[in-house]
């Protein structure tokens, strides 16, 4: 390769990075997202063997899972930082794959409090870190559809597991132990044994990585560390930098609301299908996974087609917009096939959204402000994975219908699009760790 020309080097680099670490992080990306979203349908059993009512199970599913992963976005990404990817993301794993499982000692509105604040606590750092990671391997240009692969995985998980959790609930007094109790049991494992994987596989830095040539490794170094100079101008310099940036703080919003949908309508799903159709719980499970696998291959295109153009801001906004308006039209179906077009659509736009945001996000930090600045957005923003499944549950509570629900996440969402309209491009500029 020693007259590879820099076109043809760049290319070979990214193909090689790509294919040496993101199947594996798309694979854990599946169990982390699984583990905290199949409590939407241990709802079909837990919420009448546990006496909770819509507000109360929302109120658990959503805000005291994220309470505990808002506060522990900031320093968990430090300590990722500090102690590198390889050894935190492993012990993150291990950690909620434990408290996972722990799920079938429910027996409370206390405990089911308690252990999903507890979840939302170890897994506070794996996302954030693992886009930090992302970030100090793969250039730019390639960075929208890198994001879009590995997020692919959140949808991915809903194809592979939503059918896997509605069979798993069948299973309903065997060995004496609940359905759900199964499907919390068995989905959990995964995270323990795949954390042992993650020390033998991951490499924490490029300059570390046997598997990279001399020319490939000095010219990713070379690359990374000219797009990691200069800072925005007004943004400041330091580790917590990113807090004094508008642009951070509206993308943290956008973030929001996109997750206000993504938690809301995942978590509710299966109570919505299963109020429309009364199926079984295995077939509701092949039902959910359809607005999942439209998402999968959407997504993607949506991350290609921004690196291509390098246009980030209508690549968030238009899906946004879609989005909000495919919400509408589900609040006032009482369609079951119109319903499911109608979540597709709004599912495929919030998971389009993300690469473009992150993308637009990273291009602007470098340093120990980009650890702090990634997990600010994730943090605040995912308070909104609190609020979506929490206020649809609260306001059926108190209606008996999702349709109030459905209209204010729906709002949210078109918001977030606004609000990515007026964040304004800064190019290659970036602010960097004093």
């Amino acid at each position: 390769m020693a007259n590879i020309s820099a076109d043809r080097l760049e290319s070979v680099v990214i193909r090689k990075l790509t294919w040496r670490l993101m199947p594996f992080l798309f694979l854990l990306y599946i169990v982390a997202y699984l583990d905290r979203t199949n409590v939407g349908f241990a709802a079909l059993q837990m919420q009448p063997r546990l006496h909770l009512n819509d507000a109360q199970y929302g109120l658990g599913s959503g805000p005291c899972f994220f309470l505990g992963y808002f506060l522990f976005q900031v320093p968990s990404n430090l300590v990722l930082q500090r102690v590198g990817a390889k050894r935190w993301i492993a012990v993150l794993m291990m950690i909620w794959g434990v408290i996972s499982s722990a799920m079938i000692f429910v027996t409370s509105v206390r405990s089911f409090y308690t252990v999903r604040f507890l979840l939302g606590a170890a897994e506070a750092g794996f996302y954030p870190g693992v886009i930090l990671y992302l970030r100090n391997w793969f250039p730019l240009s390639a960075r929208a559809r890198t994001v879009a692969w590995f997020m692919t995985a959140a949808p991915l998980s809903g194809v592979v597991g939503n059918p896997v959790s509605g069979a798993l609930l069948d299973l309903q007094g065997r060995l004496g132990m609940a359905g759900w109790q199964w499907m919390f049991l068995m989905e959990g494992l995964p995270a323990i044994v795949l954390g042992g994987v993650v020390l033998a596989y991951l490499t924490n830095r490029a300059e570390d990585a046997p598997w990279l040539t001399n020319e490939q490794r000095t010219w990713l170094l070379d690359r990374l560390e000219q797009e990691q100079t200069g800072s925005v101008a007004g943004g400041g310099s330091g580790k917590f930098a990113a807090f004094g940036i508008g642009a951070i703080w509206a993308l943290a919003f956008v973030y929001f609301g996109l997750n206000t949908v993504s938690y809301g309508v995942s978590m509710w799903l299966p109570n919505l299908i299963h109020s429309l159709s009364g199926v079984s719980n295995t077939v509701i499970g092949w039902i959910a996974a359809i607005p999942n696998l439209a998402a999968v291959v959407v997504m993607m295109l949506v991350g290609f087609h921004s690196d291509r153009t390098g246009e980030r801001r209508w690549h968030i906004a238009a899906p946004a917009f879609a989005g909000a308006a495919a919400l509408g039209v589900a609040a006032y179906s009482h369609s079951i096939v119109l319903s499911i077009v109608a979540f597709s659509v709004a599912v495929l736009g919030v998971f389009s959204m993300v690469a473009p945001v992150w993308a637009l996000a990273t291009s602007r930090l470098s340093g120990v402000a980009a650890a702090v600045g990634i997990a600010l957005i994730n943090s605040v923003g995912n308070l909104g994975g609190g609020f979506g499944p929490y206020i649809i549950g609260f306001i059926r509570n108190v209606t008996g219908t999702f349709q109030g629900g459905l209209l204010v996440v729906g709002t949210v969402l078109g918001s977030a699009g606004v609000m990515a309209l007026l964040v304004r491009p800064e190019g290659q500029r970036r602010v960097s760790e004093s």
